[in-house]
């Protein structure tokens, strides 16, 4: 709750807020899941988009860029700032004074130079006009009602025209970004009413969610209180099965391999009897083979000795067969194998004892480790309870120091301040839009001024295009033309009247405005406003941080306004942001080390005794001793395996019968034909009668054979490999059991510990990150200088004067060429007039007056110049 007082105090500081949507907490791997901390959401968001009006903005800001260049004066102003200026004129002649003076001059010089254009634009443009009001007057200046006619006057009129048309559409251009920014300007003042509505909502819900999220970290202490007692109430089952998965790592292996030698030793007994059956089977059965061949052998004979294969066509097919008799005959000899019956019989004398049964008692005895422990560690069950009370006065003090914190007493005040704020926002908000009204009309009049002029000008030169006769002489000009010529000079009369006026504004809008787009708004950005007011003793002399001496009364904790905002920023918790362990140590508040203590002692006071474990008696090592001296590797395998390589016959007799059939049918239809297929047919029968069963026999006896040889290769040695295994195992058991309980009894109690650790952890991860996290109070400064000071009030005032001020200076031009277009759209008293032969203009001097004299011709006022030719 320290934090949340401390959030709430920096609350105060800033005034209003802006909020955005929390993040989602992910809860730190472990095996405790504490849920998710309580966030809500908020409404208003710390951002602005101009919109169309955004490219004026930026043009006005590039030619800010243009008029001061200058990077931002960091030393300047900290020199500014710490330098002491007396009231005594001798202060401000210091050298160093004067140093600063002249390097604040070469920083503002573009808007010093620009400023003074202004004020020479003032006081100059008035005065222009007084004299030339009054130079007009005395019919000069253009104030001479006649026109002297020109050759190229049609050339000059449309160019004064084009360029005055110019200046005028220009200065429209600029009026109306004026106009545009006026506009701005009040629409976004208007709207300001909801955005600070939703800040005022955002920082209730702020102010109310900040201790239901403290209130939940408190809460999860249960979630560890109550883990830490279900694995102490079920200790022995927990702590037997992490020994017996250490002890396993020894014994497991070593038991296997004692039952996989049970299970070689019964295969040894199959192989042994498969060998005495299949080497039975096949004697008998290579007897009768070798009988029935020389039978069928002796009746070939007989049946080739017949008459019939004396003749010449059977002749050669007889003798043929008769020379293939002598491959009826046996291959393989299996009468003279040695017998296995001596090794059968010792194995068998092993199996007399049940190894297998001797190996699971092993087992059993070794899974019922957890069942000792259980049984050895009731000590441990009996201090269940004094553990359960420390870990209940644990919570019970976390609850009882937040309690004592006057937390509900600061927020009731805060809230009585918030809505008191509130209110006084509320009933001074109308004031803000009338005094905004005011503004408003003061600058629709100014921009109504340069309308007027604008206005003028373009009827000037609409009356007078449309108006003009190029065939009229200047005396003679109509109503339109001399009505655009007035209007001209109408626009004129008003530019001399209004210009110095808006110039006056535009100087002072584009000094104040300009200097805070540069001094505030773009070292806001680029946080090098930070960097200055992170100086050293420049806010206060006394201070080194300006910023912990005000918070904590501690100017030399390390905490500076560019940190607090930039992790304000990023969304972390004010706990961090503002370095409140000065204020309140967190690390203190947790500290339950002392209460693990407690605990790791009575945990590491079990003793647990594992010798009743046996895994393998010495019958059973006894049994695996005399299996390996059994004599099956003493068996002459090479033997065997000679002649089961061997074919039971020299010949296939399906292939010879066969042969012989095929034969048979290349002698003539006969008694000899039919004689020599029936022996091939008793050839087939002996074939899978006898022959058949005695390949599956020898397959059988190879199978075993083999099976025999790779057992009885090195089993001496195997024998004793796993005997040893065993031993070691027990050993493990018996003399260093007790280091392996050590050990996975403090990994146990570090198990328990480490719940409460990773509690203290989370609430450190969350009160940095997620309780309280400050991301307002970054939006809170980035509405109040970004948003409302620079997007909403600095670039609204800097286009209205960029628009307003070359408005102004286009007057000049415009003025000018006004002046100049008048004279051939008004109609003039006196004109020149030329001969009609010779085109020359000639003087009258006898009239007087400079030679003009007036003549009424057809009603029409027409001044006449006589030629002097005619004196001639």
């Amino acid at each position: 709750m320290a934090v949340e007082l401390c959030l709430l105090l920096l609350l105060l500081f800033c005034g209003s807020t802006v909020s955005e949507v929390q993040p989602i907490y992910k809860p730190p791997p472990g095996t405790l899941d504490f849920g998710f901390v309580p966030a809500k959401t908020y409404d208003t968001g710390a951002y602005h988009e101009p919109g169309p009006i955004g490219i004026l903005f930026k043009i006005v800001h590039a030619f800010l860029y243009l008029v001061q260049p200058n990077p931002f004066p960091q030393d300047l102003i900290r020199k500014v700032a710490q330098q002491k200026f007396g009231n005594t004129q001798g202060d401000y002649q210091k050298p160093e004074n004067v140093v600063l003076t002249l390097q604040a001059i070469y920083y503002e010089i573009g808007f010093i130079v620009s400023a003074a254009l202004g004020l020479l634009f003032i006081l100059l443009l008035p005065l222009v006009g007084l004299c030339f009001c009054m130079c007009r007057c005395c019919d000069n200046c253009g104030g001479e009602m006649h026109q002297r006619q020109k050759k190229n006057a049609d050339c000059q009129r449309s160019c004064f025209a084009t360029f005055l048309f110019v200046a005028s559409l220009i200065i429209s251009i600029g009026v109306l970004c004026a106009y545009a920014a006026n506009q701005h300007l009040t629409s976004q003042v208007r709207g300001a009413k909801k955005l600070v509505n939703s800040n005022f909502k955002d920082l209730k819900v702020f102010l109310n969610d900040t201790p239901a999220q403290i209130d939940y970290l408190v809460s999860q202490y249960n979630t560890t209180k109550d883990k830490a007692l279900s694995d102490l109430n079920n200790v022995g089952p927990l702590l037997g099965s992490r020994v017996q998965e250490q002890l396993g790592k020894e014994v497991r292996p070593a038991l296997d391999a004692a039952l996989t030698m049970a299970g070689a030793i019964r295969e040894t007994k199959e192989a042994l009897e498969n060998v005495s059956v299949s080497v039975e089977v096949l004697q008998e059965g290579t007897e009768r083979l070798h009988a029935n061949l020389t039978d069928v052998k002796m009746h070939l004979s007989n049946t080739l000795n017949d008459s019939a294969c004396s003749a010449a066509q059977a002749a050669s097919t007889c003798n043929i067969i008769r020379n293939s008799l002598n491959q009826l005959n046996i291959n393989a000899n299996f009468s003279g194998l040695p017998g296995v019956s001596s090794q059968l019989a010792k194995v068998n004398d092993v199996l007399k004892i049940d190894l297998s049964s001797l190996v699971q008692k092993g087992y059993a005895a070794f899974n019922d480790t957890p069942d000792l422990v259980v049984n050895q560690t009731k000590n441990i069950l009996s201090a269940v309870p004094y553990i359960k009370n420390v870990l209940e006065s644990i919570g019970s003090n976390i609850s009882s120091f937040t309690k004592t914190l006057p937390v509900q007493k600061i927020l009731a005040d805060l809230t009585i301040y918030l809505t008191q704020s509130e209110a006084y926002v509320q009933d001074y908000f109308p004031l803000v839009e009338q005094y905004d009204f005011y503004r408003w009309l003061g600058c629709l009049i100014l921009c109504c001024m340069v309308v007027l002029i604008v206005v003028f000008y373009y009827l000037g030169l609409l009356c007078g295009t449309c108006g003009y006769d190029k065939h009229a002489s200047p005396t003679t000009r109509g109503c339109i033309s001399n009505t655009g010529g007035n209007f001209l000079m109408a626009g004129v009369g008003f530019s001399f009247l209004f210009s110095w006026v808006l110039m006056i504004v535009v100087v002072l809008t584009f000094v104040t405005g300009g200097n805070v787009e540069k001094l505030v708004c773009e070292p806001f950005e680029d946080k090098t406003l930070f960097k200055v007011l992170d100086t050293p003793y420049l806010l206060n002399q006394q201070w080194k941080n300006y910023l912990s001496g005000m918070l904590f009364k501690n100017p030399n904790i390390n905490l500076t306004f560019e940190k607090v905002y930039s992790d304000c920023k990023e969304n972390k918790g004010i706990y961090t942001s503002l370095h409140l362990e000065h204020l309140f140590n967190i690390n203190e508040f947790l500290n339950i080390s002392m209460y693990t203590e407690d605990v790791a002692l009575r945990i590491e006071h079990i003793q647990i005794n594992l010798s009743k474990i046996i895994l393998l008696d010495e019958i059973g090592k006894e049994n695996l001793l005399n299996f390996s001296s059994s004599g099956i590797d003493g068996i002459n395998f090479g033997a065997y395996l000679t002649e089961i390589n061997k074919s039971v016959t020299k010949v296939d007799l399906l292939s010879f019968a066969n042969d012989l059939e095929a034969r048979a049918d290349q002698l003539p239809k006969g008694a000899l034909e039919n004689a020599l297929k029936g022996h091939a047919n008793n050839i087939r029968m002996i074939h899978n009668q006898q022959v058949v069963p005695l390949e599956q026999a020898m397959s059988t006896l190879n199978q075993s054979i083999r099976l025999l040889k790779r057992t009885s290769s090195e089993l001496m040695v195997k024998v004793k490999n796993v005997i040893s295994a065993v031993n070691a195992a027990q050993l493990l058991i018996n003399n260093n059991a007790s280091l392996v309980i050590v050990q996975e009894t403090k990994k146990y109690m570090d198990t328990i510990v480490g719940y409460f650790e990773q509690y203290i952890d989370w609430v450190k991860e969350s009160i940095a990150m997620e309780v309280a996290a400050c991301k307002p109070i970054a939006n809170v400064i980035d509405t109040a200088v970004d948003i409302f000071l620079c997007s909403y009030v600095t670039d609204s005032v800097n286009t209205f004067w960029f628009g307003l001020g070359g408005s102004s200076i286009f007057l000049i031009p415009a003025i000018i060429f006004a002046v100049k277009l008048s004279k051939y759209y008004r109609r003039m008293d006196t004109e020149d007039v030329y001969d009609d032969v010779e085109t020359i203009p000639m003087k009258n001097t006898e009239n007087g007056n400079n030679g003009y004299h007036k003549e009424h011709l057809y009603g029409i006022h027409n001044p006449v110049i006589t030629s002097s030719v005619e004196q001639w």
